[in-house]
């Protein structure tokens, strides 16, 4: 009797995994058919829009700033993986706010070119797989599962299955048999899991294949992409450029600049300063690689004392992509007050897709906040930390003054260019005058300059190299 029983359930559990089998087949192929994918090995399409620089706006509290696309166009070839983009930029806040190279001057041609190998970013090749038809082809071949949903009221067949990264992608079939939205998780250094999902709507027929002409992505909550499409052209010839990998990054290496005072290079730079009984650090920029080979750093110069404070300049995510880190060594934050909320949001978000320290330590963050002025000192050192004003990169930013060297450490208000002795910059960037206006207002006499995006030639950045740039022989 039990063999029975036994031989039933597991018929009806076979009859179920094959049915569920069957049903994932139907809506594939059903979307497929639908959206004329059948026989889609490569699609061109074209418009305008907008895009946005995640992590670079203007206050934690704000969208990513904004620019213009005048001109938009992609490659996808979906039989040797790989995609390639090529817009004209413009500038879209005026004034600029927040960023993402702002301010631009005119139009910025941008080209990436992706061709998927064995050493590709799962994020990267996201940019195929998300698309509607690498979804679908996607979902064909990673043993996609089906379930229904409704969402707002309308009912979908979502397809899912497990990323290389081992999270879950999620494409969303309407009753049209249309891709409607593609969602996923990646891990962002500052946002942890954090969901990337794209939406298509408004399809229509283009030479027999159903495209979307409008599509957005969202990460972070907020769109990155947004566009209007007019024109799309299937199986071009996607001949793709490989691109020249980049070289490795040179080693970490440091400068002393006075007594017990360190700059550290090379990628984004960092400040240190040997305090009476711990180690102060200007900055924790980047990656969780780059802060850990900035403590080590520190602490080979500096021996046997703690990281007992980071100051993080200010809440974009270039800048504070390494503050996990630091919290996880157990050294206090300094920041400008607007930034608390945010930094405490981020020290709690899971990273579950890559744990990171403090992911796997679980110490709690230790955050301090100034307003206009903060002096840290232990009665030999001084470090300066004064928040910027009348610049719109962004609300909160800090910049730091050490007096007794006269070296002032600021963050995105001047990048120097890569070549020595620049000339005066046409047109002036409003960024660099607000620095003018800050050093003046707070009368700094500075003699050299730390900027954060450090020129990588490593040349000493004088303020007589920043008055040449701004047009100017004195900042008095």
């Amino acid at each position: 009797m039990l063999k029975t029983v036994f031989g039933a359930l597991l018929l009806v559990a076979l009859l179920t995994l094959s049915l569920a089998a069957q049903d994932t087949k139907t809506v594939i192929a059903n979307a497929s058919k639908a959206m004329g994918a059948d026989n889609l090995k490569s699609i061109q399409y074209s418009g305008s829009g907008y895009d946005f620089a995640i992590g670079q706006n203007v206050n934690p509290n704000s969208p990513w700033p904004k620019f213009i696309d005048k001109t938009y166009t992609r490659v996808v070839n979906f039989e040797t993986p790989g995609f390639q983009m090529d817009r004209i930029r413009m500038q879209g806040e005026n004034p600029a706010r927040g960023g993402g190279q702002q301010p631009i001057v005119g139009e910025q041609k941008q080209t990436q070119a992706v061709v998927v190998n064995a050493n590709t970013p799962w994020v990267q090749q996201l940019e195929i797989w998300m698309t509607p038809y690498g979804f679908l082809q996607a979902a064909k071949t990673n043993n996609a599962t089906v379930s229904a949903k409704t969402v707002g009221g309308k009912r979908y067949s979502v397809l899912t299955f497990t990323g290389k990264n081992n999270a879950k992608v999620n494409g969303y079939i309407n009753d049209q048999n249309m891709v409607e939205r593609v969602e996923t998780w990646i891990d962002n250094p500052v946002l942890g899991d954090m969901l990337f999902d794209a939406t298509y709507t408004d399809y229509k027929d283009f030479s027999g294949v159903k495209f979307p002409t409008k599509i957005v992505q969202k990460q972070g909550d907020y769109p990155i992409l947004d566009l209007a499409i007019t024109d799309v052209k299937t199986n071009v010839a996607a001949n793709i450029p490989t691109a020249t990998p980049p070289p490795p990054p040179p080693p970490v290496s440091s400068q002393k600049l006075g007594d017990g005072v360190y700059l550290i290079l090379p990628a984004y730079a960092a400040l240190v300063v040997d305090f009476k009984d711990y180690i102060v650090v200007i900055e924790g920029p980047q990656s969780e690689e780059r802060a850990s080979a900035i403590i080590t750093e520190a602490k080979k110069l500096i021996p046997n004392k703690p990281v007992k404070y980071v100051v993080n300049t200010h809440s974009h995510f270039d800048h504070t992509s390494g503050i996990r880190t630091f919290m996880a060594e157990g050294a206090t934050v300094v920041t400008h007050q607007i930034n608390k909320p945010f930094l405490e949001k981020v020290a709690a978000l899971p990273h579950t897709i890559n744990p990171d320290r403090l992911q796997q330590s679980k110490r709690k963050p230790s955050i301090e906040t100034m307003t206009e002025k903060k002096v840290l000192t232990d009665g030999n050192h001084v470090i300066e930390l004064y928040h910027m004003t009348g610049i719109g990169h962004h609300d909160g930013l800090i910049m730091a003054y050490l007096p007794k060297e006269k070296i002032l450490v600021e963050a995105d208000a001047y990048n120097p260019p890569p070549q020595p002795n620049p000339p005066p910059a046409n047109p002036v960037s409003p960024y660099n005058l607000a620095l003018v206006s800050n050093i003046e207002r707070l009368k700094l006499d500075v003699q050299t300059l730390i900027p954060i995006h450090y020129p990588a030639d490593f040349r000493k950045v004088t303020m007589a190299e920043f008055m040449r740039v701004v047009g100017r022989t004195t900042s008095n």
